[in-house]
Formats: C-alpha cells, sequence, structure tokens
C-alpha cells in the first residue's frame, strides 16, 4: 500500500466537486486516457466510470467502481485494468489550515499486479499518485465555474 497527501488550498466540497465529476477523471488520474460513459450515480456505492487505461493503442478499456462514499470525507474505488488486474484506493479529505489535506493510499487488490508487488512497483505506483494528487490540486484550486452555474 502506498500512501500521498497533499494540502490543496480549497475546501472539502471544491475538492469533492472535482471528485464527483466523473467525466474529470482523465483530466488528474494519471494513466486514465479516455472516458466512455459515467454512471448517473457518481460518486454513490456501486457507480461505475467506464474508461480507458494506458496510452492508445495499446490501452485497455476497464472500469473503476465506487465502493464507499462519504461525501466531502471519503470515497473509495475499485480500478480495474484487467489482464493487470485491480487497486483499491482510498481518497480521504481532511481540513487544514491551509484547505483541505487529500490523502491517497493505493494498493493492488487481484491479479498478476497483486502478485508481483515489490518496492520498485510501490516506488513508480507513489510517484505517480504524487502527481496525480498534483493534477487534482491544480482543478481544484483554478477551475472556474461557469456563470450559468453561480
Amino acid at each position: 500500500m502506498t500512501v500521498v497527501d497533499r494540502v490543496m488550498a480549497g475546501d472539502a466540497q471544491q475538492v469533492w466537486d472535482v471528485l464527483s465529476d466523473g467525466w474529470l477523471f482523465p483530466v488528474w488520474v494519471v494513466g486514465a486516457t479516455h472516458m466512455r460513459d459515467v454512471d448517473d450515480s457518481w460518486p454513490e456505492a456501486g457507480a461505475e466510470l467506464h474508461h480507458e487505461v494506458g496510452a492508445w493503442p495499446m490501452s485497455l478499456s476497464d472500469t473503476t467502481q465506487v465502493v464507499e462514499s462519504e461525501p466531502k470525507q471519503r470515497l473509495v474505488l475499485r480500478a480495474r485494468a484487467w489482464p493487470v488486474g485491480e487497486a483499491l484506493i482510498e481518497i480521504t479529505l481532511e481540513a487544514h489550515r491551509d484547505g483541505t489535506l487529500v490523502r491517497m493510499a493505493e494498493g493492488t487488490s487481484r491479479g498478476p499486479a497483486y502478485l508481483l508487488d515489490n518496492p520498485l512497483q510501490r516506488k513508480v505506483l507513489k510517484a505517480r499518485n504524487v502527481e496525480t494528487l498534483r493534477r487534482l490540486a491544480a482543478i481544484v484550486e483554478n477551475r472556474k465555474q461557469p456563470s450559468y452555474q453561480r
């Protein structure tokens, strides 16, 4: 299991708004490259994102499913990229004097990636998730709501 965190200059609602927009998933998640569909109930438990993972033409079509959802506090996801495997990802949000502390914990849970878990794989995963949170922060801190939503 790798854990990374980042303080974002925005409140939990702002972070949750980005997490709740499934169509933004490939913008902030490193490795997700194309969104095919988003269940209307996203990010409620059981909802799925239907996406591509990896670079074309070698990309894989799979899904990410919400396992648990506590608005503005916690989101647990099961990301699939078969035949590579599955990962469990927990994203938590905590109030911080400078905004919101976002913590992301990820670990492989099934498949060949789980069997091949090693220090190098965890180091690469950590670097990927540091970049993922950097991208998420950029959206949270700079996203402008369209005037019709104000």
